[in-house]
């Protein structure tokens, strides 16, 4: 696949770019997963190597770094000692029981994938040793009602989630929570640490991350804020560290701060070293322990290896290294380049914390201390000519602190005559990060050369070098020469200049403007507000084609094996920003920055084409490893993303992996849509089926759909859904029609379509074959007719009423209750089909049962008498299962039939004219779910909601009941158990009512409609879940008909962790419907209200009295237990009184009078004796 597409962000919708301040744009592609990849063998497994590819969709000139290489895992023993395999960031045992408790969690993780830790278990291993009462804690924000701390966890985005926190701390003297990782051992050059921290600003005065490895303690990390709101990503790099070593985050507070700090979701990403192969890929370098390296890692300053033997002095010993540990070496400076340390160093924000070649802060570099706009030059001896071979330079690189800061590297010729001009060969601006970062550049010149690296350090930044290593092909030139004398800054050719440096000096203060008389502060360049007259300040503000060598001004920021460079111009191309290979070693994600922009107004767009070439990819994927040949559509700030489970039973394919998630709170979307699409695919087949597991949770989650998009067509609907369908993983499919011998592309898109932020939609699983797929289980008929086809005299027709001008049919369908939903209906007028005629609609084959199942669906007979509706089963011959003759009315109805197939089948409806003008029969909402039919107005919900319905009311806030197990994890509270099996495995419905508030003070959830009754029984079981005392919710049921409603039983209260049960007496003079009512009952709500096990008897009274509003019956185990508990308990406070009383001699001030103080009504006080009340002893209903 390749082409150019445009990308358009809002500029409302994007929170840098709109705030009222200066921002930055970043386009950012990265490799698949979130770090780069660390290598885990499981010893004692033979099989491939580990390999990791980078995206297809990159461009031609991108280069494969990457990759692995085919091989077989060798590991001489199943599990070394303790001593060398315990917590060294590599599974040395199969089950990888030797990285247990290791700052990260035991799992093994997959490939590619980092060490994480997100505290939902524990605290994997991490220890507070603080000194006082401010300490860390394994805390979650459900377990506060209040306080500055976080609202919800990282992890999971609810207040359910675990983190590690430190809660506020009284007191004047300043106090230092400290948590220490467990004993680390060997991290790769690559390792680093990941996290998420949350503290507001003011809440403590000063966040450290440290490293301490033998007697030295590196501060990775130092900020005082300020801090932004919400969680924040801090990502630092370690380094190599050879042998033990400790991490520690560390929070200090004083009298002026709170001090409350999270942290979570802690990762350690390329930390392993390579394991042992018993044979390496051609052209790769082979260590003495037996790991393979790529070639470029060979002598570049890192122990890639493990045991220093990439750089040991026999293969490396023709290189020139400079670590300026000692001095300069061959390196010439002028003013401005100095030798320094961190040790000791002035206090400086953006200050190297370490030196590159000992990765210790005692270790020397060099930084420029040139002023801003000055540049310090580094210059190389002249070299003798390289050409035909490559004379290699690496050097590491530290930009920080500043984004005007500029590296800049020029080759300089040395020819006969007056000299050229330098050539720029590499130049990188802006922050990159408190980071060493590996470069490389090969030169290869016809005539002898010298090296320049100049440094430009911006407002409050550094630029630092340390180990430059010349290749052996780097031959100096034999006679010393007086080095060439350089221009004036700047060196590079003008346009590679930025604007505000071009030009001779001028009266302005450094960093501000000349254009004409008017000095122009940093603050008002790129503000969208033209200053000068010739619209100086606003040139190379990221608006461009790309066709000047500026780039308008864009940056590359990457830092890891990608980068963005300008194409070379061609004779019939125009120059694009493309994706190059890098030599970083850091962050596999290649980033391009704006200058900074700003401020804008809420209407500012971001307009750009984009250009990506892939080979064609499957459609059928696990998002196991990737998302395969699916990506996010970027014309909405709501994006799908692939997450990784967090705990089991989260995603469909293992439990435990992979899925997409839609989530409109992370981060708070203002886009109604999300789009999900495939790669343009070529039909592999005339008929395919698509398959697919979704997941639609949560009381207000919205619409979920899929279409087929043709170039040159609008898209396709073939399949939607709305509403929550209940916390659990549902198969769906759909069967795609191509055209005869058509080869054009097709893409396939899912849409989540949000109602609010009250849920999550989730897909995995998808695949393609070739054939049509079996029926659907559920059908709703609003995006197409199910594959249902019409028979006999009278035409079913797939009809809506959203013009309010239909002849004939419901004015609502049953769906979604309104003029504009869908549905089948079949006109049995005498002039359409005369009496006695059948109208038949058959069904596409379902796939045999391996049990029964029940067919439910909601039928619609006309007022006046239309006939017969008919079902039948087709499995090889027609089976009758249901014949429907009631007269008709105003509502939609539920019909049920029991099915058993062992072969394919389909249903077949039959209507029947009884030549009746303007009747007719409609059909709507049809599913097959497991099990028996259930009773009408019963359920267990073992195997759904059954015929209750849970169709979000937008006069009553727009929520709706859910459906969930015990065991199924939810970021909604519910109860831990079913009552109908008492295990995890049950089910029930339920509803959070901390969703309710000021916009939506209830939910509902209606049976089927229910004949008229004199006396009927309702008996069912409830749960409530709310804390003692504060928060209380409210369970109704009402009685429902043309009338409106009548309440006839109400509970409130804060019971928890116990399902109680309930009957009422039901009588209607009409036909009704029971609806269960979760609302407030005038206090804020926050807790959940289940049910379960309802049983509707018809014409039945209960079996016991109903209770009284508001009552609930104690059983009889309850009330023996509670009264033998109660005796019990005053037996033994009995004997406690009299033994003491002998002891002192008997109270001296006893009396039979009362003396009732009016603060206490349960204890009543006389001198020193307690008097126990007669209600607190003989009314047993008053314990608790």
């Amino acid at each position: 696949m390749a082409g150019w597409g445009t990308f358009v962000p809002m500029g409302a919708r994007h929170r840098q770019l709109c705030r009222p301040f200066s921002a930055r744009w970043v386009l950012q592609l990265a490799t698949p997963g979130r770090c780069c990849c660390d290598h885990v063998y499981r010893p004692g497994n033979w099989g491939s190597g580990l390999t990791m590819s980078l995206p297809g969709h990159l461009l031609p000139s991108l280069v494969l770094l990457v990759a692995g290489f085919p091989g077989w895992a060798w590991v001489p023993n199943l599990c070394r000692s303790p001593s060398e395999a315990v917590c060294n960031f590599v599974c040395d045992c199969g089950d990888c029981s030797d990285e247990t408790q290791c700052g990260h969690d035991g799992a093994l993780p997959a490939l590619g994938t980092p060490f994480t830790c997100d505290f939902e278990r524990d605290p994997c291993g991490w220890l507070d040793i603080s000194t006082s009462g401010y300490r860390w804690l394994r805390d979650r924000a459900g377990a506060a009602l209040e306080g500055p701390g976080p609202r919800s966890d990282h992890t999971l985005g609810t207040d359910l989630g675990w983190y590690l926190a430190v809660g506020t701390h009284q007191g004047k003297e300043a106090s230092t929570a400290v948590l220490r990782s467990p004993v680390l051992r060997e991290a790769a050059p690559t390792c680093e640490l990941r996290l998420w921290y949350h503290s507001a600003s003011g809440d403590v005065a000063e966040l450290r991350l440290q490293l301490t490895h033998g007697a030295e303690t590196l501060t990775l990390w130092r900020s005082s804020g300020p801090w932004g709101p919400g969680w924040q990503e801090l990502a630092v790099a370690t380094g190599r560290i050879r042998g033990d070593f400790r991490v520690t985050f560390s929070a200090t507070r004083n009298a002026t701060h709170r001090g409350a700090v999270g942290l979570d979701d802690l990762e350690f990403c390329g930390c392993g070293l390579p394991t042992p192969q018993a044979s390496c890929p051609p052209g790769y370098h082979h260590c003495q322990n037996k790991a393979c390296i790529e070639p470029h890692q060979l002598c570049d300053g890192e122990d890639n290896c493990g045991d220093l033997s990439d750089e040991d002095p026999l293969t490396c010993g023709h290189h020139t290294a400079t670590d300026f540990e000692t001095g300069l070496g061959p390196w010439h400076h002028s003013e401005g380049w100095a030798r320094n340390r961190s040790a000791g160093s002035p206090e400086h924000p953006a200050w190297p914390r370490r030196d590159h070649s000992r990765n210790s802060a005692k270790g020397s570099f060099l930084v420029s201390l040139a002023e801003p706009g000055t540049p310090a030059v580094l210059s190389s001896p002249k070299f003798q000519a390289s050409s035909p071979h490559n004379c290699s330079l690496v050097f590491y690189r530290y930009l920080h602190g500043s984004e005007a800061s500029c590296l800049q590297l020029f080759l300089q010729t040395l020819q006969p005559g007056a000299p050229p001009a330098p050539v720029l060969l590499r130049r990188h601006c802006g922050d990159l990060g408190a980071a060493w970062v590996r470069d490389r550049v090969d030169i290869q010149s016809a005539h002898p050369f010298q090296i320049l690296l100049a440094g430009q350090t911006g407002p409050g930044g550094v630029v630092a070098l340390d180990d430059l290593i010349l290749s052996d092909r780097c031959n100096p030139v034999p006679e010393p020469a007086a080095l060439q004398t350089l221009p004036p800054a700047p060196w590079a050719p003008a346009p590679e200049t930025p604007p505000s440096s071009l030009g001779p000096q001028s009266f302005c203060n450094p960093g501000h403007l000349s254009c004409g008389d008017l000095c122009v502060p940093p603050e008002q360049l790129c503000d969208f507000q033209q200053q000068c007259a010739g619209a100086e300040d606003e040139q190379d503000c990221g608006t461009t084609d790309f066709e000047s060598p500026t780039a308008g001004g864009w940056e590359d920021a990457s830092v890891g094996r990608l980068q963005w460079q300008l194409s070379a111009p061609e004779a019939t191309v125009g120059r694009f920003l493309s994706l190059q290979r890098a030599w970083g070693q850091l962050r596999p994600e290649a980033r391009v920055l704006s200058p900074a922009l700003g401020p804008s107004g809420p209407g500012c767009e971001l307009h750009l084409a984009y250009y990506l070439q892939s080979q064609p990819r499957e459609v059928s994927c696990n998002f196991e490893r990737d998302t395969c040949s699916w990506y996010t559509g970027h014309l909405t700030d709501a994006h799908w993303q692939r997450v990784r489970s967090p705990g089991p039973g989260y995603d469909h394919t293992t439990g435990q992996g992979h899925f997409m998630l839609l989530d409109p709170t992370d981060p708070p979307a203002r886009g109604r849509g999300a789009h999900l699409l495939s790669r343009p695919q070529v039909p592999a087949a005339p008929v395919e089926c698509l398959s697919f597991w979704y997941q639609l949770h949560g009381p207000q989650i919205g619409t979920l759909r899929l279409a087929v998009r043709r170039e040159g067509e609008e898209d396709t609907l073939l399949w939607s859904r709305s509403g929550t369908h209940g916390n659990r993983w549902q198969e769906a499919w759909a069967t795609l029609y191509h055209q005869p011998s058509s080869h054009t592309h097709y893409q396939l898109l899912f849409e989540g379509l949000r109602d609010g932020y009250h849920g999550s939609m989730g897909l995995d699983d998808v695949a393609v074959r070739p054939g049509p797929c079996w029926a659907p289980k559920r059908c709703s008929f609003e995006d197409s007719a199910c594959g249902f086809s019409a028979g006999g005299q009278g035409p079913w027709k797939r009809q809506t009423n959203a013009s309010g001008q239909v002849a004939w049919g419901p004015r609502t369908d049953h769906t979604t209750e309104t003029a504009q939903g869908h549905y089948m209906v079949v006109d049995l007028s005498p002039d359409a089909l005369p009496q006695g005629r059948v109208a038949s609609l058959t069904s596409e084959e379902y796939r045999p049962l391996a049990q029964p199942a029940c067919l439910t669906f909601w039928y619609h007979l006309s007022l006046r008498s239309p006939g017969t509706l008919r079902v039948h089963v087709e499995e090889g011959g027609r089976h009758p299962v249901l014949s429907i003759s009631a007269h008709g009315g105003t509502a939609w109805r539920l019909g049920s039939a029991d099915v058993q197939a062992r072969r394919a089948w389909r249903v077949v409806f039959e209507a029947v004219a009884a030549g009746v003008e303007a009747s007719y029969v409609a059909l709507d909402d049809l599913f097959l779910q497991d099990g028996p039919c259930p009773q009408p107005g019963s359920c267990d919900f073992e195997s759904g909601l059954c015929g209750w319905s849970h169709l979000a009311w937008p006069g009553l806030g727009g929520y709706s009941w859910d459906w969930s197990g015990g065991a199924t994890p939810s970021r909604y509270p519910h109860p831990a158990v079913d009552h109908t099996l008492g295990t995890e495995a049950g089910h029930f419905a339920f509803f959070e009512t901390g969703v309710l508030g000021p916009g939506g003070q209830a939910a509902w959830l209606r049976s089927e409609p229910l004949p008229a009754t004199q006396a009927s029984c309702l008996r069912f079981w409830y749960h409530m879940g709310f804390p003692e005392h504060f928060y209380k919710g409210e369970l109704r049921v009402l009685l429902a008909g043309t009338q409106g409603q009548l309440a006839v039983w109400r509970q409130g209260g804060h019971r928890r962790h116990q399902w109680l049960e309930a009957q009422v007496e039901v009588a209607s003079a009409e036909e009704f419907q029971i609806v269960f009512e979760a609302t407030l009952s005038g206090q804020p709500a926050l807790g959940p209200i289940a049910l379960d096990d309802i049983e509707y008897w018809a014409g039945r009274h209960c079996q016991q009295p109903a209770p009284g509003q508001g009552h609930m019956p104690v059983s009889v185990p309850a009330a023996v237990g509670g009264a033998l508990l109660l005796l019990m308990l005053l037996v033994l406070l009995g004997l406690g009184g009299w033994r003491w009383l002998r002891k002192r001699g008997g109270c001296p001030f006893w009396s039979d009078r009362e003396a009732a103080t009016p603060s206490f009504d349960n204890v009543l006080f006389n001198a020193d004796c307690v008097t126990l009340p007669e209600s607190v002893t003989s009314d047993p209903q008053t314990t608790r």
